[in-house]
């Protein structure tokens, strides 16, 4: 790989090759969507992209969720469904077949231990030719629900590795607790750009059946305990959301119990303002709930970052975010929205005073500008300067 190609972000004339190792179609959710978009991004600046994901991701009775696969449109990607993650024979099968391929550079996803093994014995397999070089996207090294294993895992796939890209500091610094040698860069989570324009809130809201007259908060995605959507639903009940008009919309799949949520939501007689859309959303459906929207809350319990956040400003969104994880680092406070601790006070109290002081105006005026600076373009950059200071060594 020549200095120039690895060193600059700038459009190629020798289609130096990438191959990104991760979920990408037909696998849904927001790491699929993140990577079509990184795809295409350096196919924009001159790059020859192959993408390879999983004909197996996890086994059914891992995942949490009703289907593991998208009923979006095919991408127009060069997607190879190759890799089963829980079969070692594929892994040193699909290793030797790119190894022999050479890709210039790897990206491979790294989002959960549970995928240590694999991504770690293809990648060992292919940077065997001397001339791939591996740089993760980390975008947990310490996950959320801890399991067994998990330090092992993430040390055999980190040893893997020339370089790290992480979206927050909070996970460089996880990840200096066990390598500190190799380059790791921090490159905020870049917007989301693949939705939907968003449209007038009238017509989102007779799309979703809601009364146009309310003002709506909005939580997004799959749910799970650590993002704490029993701290909203009892932030929200604390506040006047008569005196304000408001509701909440509960915009994701359940990958736990929804019972005791709607539970809550009876013992507190929120029935009425609580609004809930507990199936996977699509791609094609994301820009209806945030147009729909006022006010964009994630009251995380622990995070690292969050895809969420990017959307929010895709859609110039104003929101609330708690102070975990690298959430305040997206989120200028007072400007973008508030960052608040996670406390159920605390978040009662953001949310008044955003509708008090009737801020939803200026706030989407910052977010507006703010997010200019989250361009694909500055994470391709990370990405090949991970690589060039292994290089370099």
């Amino acid at each position: 790989m020549t200095e120039t190609a690895i060193n600059s972000p700038k459009k190629q004339d020798t289609k130096t090759e990438v191959l990104i190792i991760g979920p990408a179609w037909p696998l849904r959710g927001g790491l699929s969507t993140y990577d079509h978009i990184l795809a295409n991004s350096f196919l924009e600046e001159g790059y020859k992209v192959k993408v390879l994901t999983f004909k197996l991701q996890y086994p059914s009775f891992l995942f949490p969720g009703k289907t593991q696969y998208s009923t979006d449109p095919t991408p127009n990607l060069d997607i190879r469904v190759e890799i089963n993650s829980i079969n070692p024979f594929n892994w040193l099968l699909t290793g030797i077949k790119y190894r022999k391929i050479k890709p210039d550079l790897v990206v491979v996803r790294y989002w959960l231990p549970f995928m240590g093994p694999c991504l770690g014995t293809i990648t060992r397999i292919i940077r065997g030719n001397k001339i791939s070089r591996i740089v993760a996207i980390t975008d947990n090294i310490i996950p959320h629900e801890k399991r067994p294993g998990d330090r092992w895992f993430t040390k055999y796939f980190i040893g893997a590795c020339h370089g790290f890209v992480a979206m927050s500091m909070s996970v460089i610094q996880d990840l200096k607790k066990i390598e500190s040698l190799k380059p790791a860069l921090y490159n905020p989570h870049p917007i989301y750009n693949s939705f939907k324009k968003s449209i007038p809130k009238a017509e989102a809201c007779s799309a979703l059946k809601l009364d146009p007259s309310f003002k709506y908060l909005l939580f997004f995605g799959f749910v799970r305990s650590y993002k704490g959507l029993d701290l909203l639903i009892e932030a929200f009940s604390k506040t006047d959301y008569r005196k304000y008009k408001l509701k909440l919309i509960v915009a994701g799949e359940f990958y736990e119990d929804e019972k005791p949520y709607q539970q809550m939501v009876e013992k507190l007689g929120l029935q009425e303002n609580i609004v809930f859309f507990s199936d996977f959303i699509p791609d094609t459906e994301v820009h209806l709930f945030f147009s729909a929207s006022d006010l964009l809350v994630q009251p995380y319990k622990n995070a690292t970052q969050s895809g969420v956040t990017q959307i929010g400003y895709f859609y110039d969104k104003p929101m609330i975010v708690t102070n975990t994880g690298g959430l305040s680092e997206l989120v200028a406070d007072g400007k973008a929205g508030f960052v608040v601790p996670v406390d159920i006070r605390a978040i009662k109290d953001a949310i008044e005073r955003f509708f008090s002081e009737d801020l939803s105006e200026s706030m989407s005026d910052f977010v507006r500008k703010e997010k200019e600076k989250y361009s694909w373009n500055k994470m391709i950059g990370s990405l090949l300067k991970a690589a060039k200071i292994n290089l370099e060594k």
